[in-house]
């Protein structure tokens, strides 16, 4: 086996950096929390969110939990939490100064920008996966393991309940990505992690903001922000795949230009200045 360094080696070096910062485990730390905040006041207060879908479940079985999550979460929690390293990840390197080093070893360019993307795609998905976990889990123990009313009103068994779960954090993962794609391109051209971050958030926001602003209707199936309910299609019996489809190709839309341009800006970094 070669030991000169790849992308392969560059990934594990950010894994490790990841594994060594605070704010990693602020963004994972409030994935697991969120969840357990969540079940044990609507356990406390009854009741439920019940204008949203699967909110009336909540208290029938553990499976609506992660769902109704999933909906909440897209406002602001999962964007946030993927762009604290995102947007990050190229930014502090600029703050540490230590760029320069990197970018001197007998490395390409194009290894480290590949590193950094996995990572950053590492993270948000790890963050997905454990507050769905977390949300389970909870809402297992609260509300017990049984079957669940879909979004066509027919009942799924308990077993086919917890299978559509994971594929609604998967399908829920498409929008996710372009998010920290575009995170990663506003930390390679700020040059500032606080910019960065912030951006994203804004820029997720923003799109919401468009989403039901008067007039703007025919943007909506078009915009990043719409993608995030493109899971429910897995919900509806049959399956309803046309949402998840076009979540597919127009994050795309998103992710690649976003990811392009700092790959671009990244080849030109300027070593000298960081």
């Amino acid at each position: 086996m070669s030991g000169s360094p790849n992308v392969g080696t560059v990934y594990r070096w950010e894994l490790r950096k990841l594994r060594a910062q605070k704010r990693t485990y602020l963004g994972l730390g409030a994935a697991a929390a969120v969840p357990v905040i969540f079940v044990v006041a609507t356990s406390l207060r009854g009741g439920g969110p019940n204008d949203v879908a699967f909110g009336r479940y909540i208290h029938d079985t553990g499976l609506a939990i992660p769902l109704v999550l999933l909906l909440f979460g897209s406002i602001w929690m999962f964007p946030l939490i993927t762009a604290l390293v995102a947007g990050d990840i190229v930014a502090a390197e600029d703050g540490n100064g230590t760029l320069k080093t990197i970018l001197t070893r007998s490395l390409e360019r194009g290894q480290v920008f590949g590193g950094k993307l996995l990572a950053a795609w590492t993270y948000a998905v790890a963050a997905i996966f454990l507050n769905g976990a977390v949300a389970l889990v909870a809402g297992t123990i609260a509300s017990g393991f049984n079957p669940l009313v879909s979004l066509s009103g027919t009942t799924v068994s308990a077993p086919r309940g917890l299978l559509l779960v994971a594929l609604s954090l998967l399908v829920y993962l498409i929008p996710i990505i372009a998010i920290a794609c575009v995170g990663l391109l506003l930390s390679t051209i700020t040059h500032n992690s606080a910019a960065a971050v912030v951006g994203t958030l804004i820029f997720s926001l923003m799109l919401q903001l468009i989403g039901i602003l008067p007039g703007l209707g025919a943007t909506r199936p078009y915009l990043l922000s719409t993608q995030f309910d493109a899971w429910q299609g897995l919900l509806r019996q049959p399956i309803d795949w046309q949402p998840i489809v076009r979540a597919a190709w127009v994050c795309t839309l998103y992710a690649v230009p976003a990811t392009v341009w700092a790959y671009l800006a990244f080849l030109r970094r300027d070593v000298a200045g960081g």
